[in-house]
């Protein structure tokens, strides 16, 4: 489980600011160019594409060029993988870590 969980780090240091989770509610709602999301927020267009180069590095927006525009929209196929993990993460089951660290007497 531990290198499964290696690979969520990023975007759930991603989702760690509220600009950031405030992007993804967003496009929720389908994709948006970045002037669109801009409204939304009282920050500079700059800062915008500072939190957009963090959702689209660790792949949970993704980014389309339309002629001088770039659209954005939330990965679905990652959201879904995501919620999966963290479901994983936070239920009880036979393969679970508490389970192995109960096995090896650690836990009681």
């Amino acid at each position: 489980m531990m290198e499964l969980t290696l690979g969520y780090a990023p975007i759930f240091k991603a989702l760690g600011d509220e600009t950031r989770l405030k992007i993804v509610e967003i496009l929720s709602c389908g994709e948006l160019c970045a002037c669109d999301i801009l409204e939304s927020f009282e920050i500079t267009q700059p800062t915008l594409s500072y939190h957009m180069k963090i959702l689209t590095e660790c792949g949970l927006v993704l980014s389309r060029k339309e002629g001088s525009w770039i659209r954005y929209s939330n990965n679905m196929e990652l959201v879904a993988l995501v919620n999966e993990f963290w479901d994983s993460i936070t239920t009880d089951h036979d393969d679970c870590i508490c389970m192995n660290s109960k096995e090896d007497g650690r836990c009681d």
